[in-house]
């Protein structure tokens, strides 16, 4: 039997080993990428991990403050806000709606200048009718008082008329007179036969004469004293029409003089100088001054406030209230700039309190107003009585301040915890003043350091944990 074909060919097994190292080799080479891979991607997965397993907490750094904001802390102090003492809701008079609105929030007015302006073609119309009539009733005046000047002028001449008339009345009473002679003498003469009766007769004649002139001049005086009486009652009712015309005057224009009050109603301008702080409405919308409960009016189209007038708005507690009067110097604090506080002094107390929140209303007037002062700001407000000035400013180092929530006890100590590389650390403090959210730092901290705000219960020294993103 022929083995020859079952033996093995120690040749060709040599390089199915060596085949073999080389996959072993490449084995190592992806085991060390894939450790490369991990390391590289161990911070993301960290902190994801992070994000699942530690405590998220909020910070805050702790900075020296202005040596006067302590003075916030320490001393009778109270809360408030920065208000105007004149402030005004602009309305029109009249409801309409808003066809020009010439003002935003801020924009700056002068007493008098236009904010906005309703539809008014409605009593611009009226007016125009309003002034029309009163040209009207002026004409008439007119014609009245032209009437009465020749009503004046005809009596004027009736009686120039009436005094001719008496006039030639009086000449032929003269006459008369001379002829009644004239026929006497004659008459006489006659008698004795010294004239004839042509004479007597003459003489009677012109007696006749004289007596029908008499009688004649007295028709026409009486006529002409006739013509005064009615050119005088002509006058009188002239001198009416006038009055009646007069009186149409006075009611044509006070009807334009209304007219023109309407239509100035629908505009709105500013009653003072100020700032316009609020748009309370747009163009196309109705305003009404009289706005009742489900009405889509507005009742006003912005409010202005006096920037000259800010002071401060503080509630008193009414155990402090013994401590203030008015007069008393006072400093405020902005929230908004703690460090740089303002002079002032208490220029009211009201007289009354508030009951729910057992406080009673202060206000406190500013030295000196700057541009950094707006309306309803919150300020912390620090009293001193009258005799002793205004709050000093403290003098040393510029102590430092730490929110009251940041503080926990830790073994009876009392603390805060600081964080240092994700770490929280108890941090023991030697503390002063509370106030108002604040406590002055005696010793423990240097300042720049970030302290955990309202810290977990279950947070300990030395606890790794994670900053809320932002604070």
């Amino acid at each position: 039997m022929d083995l020859e074909p079952l033996k093995i060919d120690r040749s060709r097994a040599t390089p199915r080993r060596r085949r073999g190292g080389g996959g072993r080799w490449l084995g190592g080479v992806v085991i060390a990428v894939l450790v490369g891979v991990a390391w590289l991607f161990r911070a993301p997965v960290m902190r994801a991990l992070d994000k699942v397993r530690l405590p998220e907490v909020r910070a805050v750094r702790v900075e020296r403050s202005h040596p006067a904001a302590a003075g916030a802390v320490a001393g009778l102090a109270a809360n408030g806000y920065v208000v105007a003492s004149r402030r005004a809701a602009l309305s029109a008079d009249t409801p309409g709606r808003i066809v020009e609105l010439l003002v935003t929030e801020g924009t700056r007015v002068k007493e008098g200048d236009l904010v906005a302006r309703l539809f008014d073609e409605e009593f611009a119309a009226a007016l125009k009718r309003a002034e029309a009539d009163l040209t009207q009733a002026q004409a008439s005046l007119a014609r009245a008082a032209a009437a009465r000047g020749a009503a004046r002028a005809e009596e004027a001449r009736a009686k120039e008329s009436a005094a001719a008339a008496a006039a030639v009345v009086s000449s032929a009473k003269a006459d008369l007179l001379l002829a009644e002679r004239e026929q006497a003498r004659a008459l006489e003469l006659s008698t004795r036969g010294i004239n004839t009766q042509r004479e007597l007769d003459q003489a009677e004649a012109a007696l006749a004469r004289g007596q029908a002139g008499v009688q004649q001049a007295s028709a026409l005086e009486r006529a002409a004293l006739g013509a005064v009486e009615s050119a005088r009652a002509q006058f009188d009712v002239a001198l009416a029409d006038l009055e009646v015309a007069r009186a149409r005057v006075e009611v044509a224009r006070a009807v334009r003089e209304q007219a023109a009050a309407t239509l100035r109603k629908t505009e709105v301008r500013a009653p003072f100088s100020g700032v316009v702080v609020l748009k309370d409405a747009e163009v196309g919308e109705v305003v009404s001054p009289n706005v009742v409960g489900g009405s889509t009016a507005r009742g006003s189209v912005a409010t202005l406030v006096d920037f000259t007038s800010l002071e401060v708005q503080a509630d008193l507690p009414e155990t402090s209230l013994r401590g203030v009067e008015v007069g008393a110097p006072a400093q405020v604090f902005l929230d908004a700039y703690p460090g740089r506080p303002y002079t002032g002094k208490v220029s009211r107390i009201w007289p009354t309190a508030n009951r729910q929140k057992a406080t009673v209303e202060v206000r406190i007037s500013f030295e000196r107003l700057d541009e950094r002062l707006r309306p309803e700001m919150g300020v912390r407000v620090v009293f001193a009585e009258a005799k002793q000035g205004a709050p000093a400013e403290a003098e040393g180092p510029a102590p430092l301040l730490v929110p009251s929530d940041a503080l926990v006890k830790v073994d009876g100590r009392e603390g805060v915890f600081v964080l240092e590389r994700g770490v929280a650390i108890f941090v023991a403090l030697g503390l002063g003043e509370r106030r108002g959210g604040q406590v002055i730092v005696r010793e423990g901290l240097s300042g720049g350091e970030r302290v955990v705000l309202s810290p977990p219960n279950e947070l300990g020294d030395g606890d790794r944990v994670r900053e809320e993103e932002g604070s």
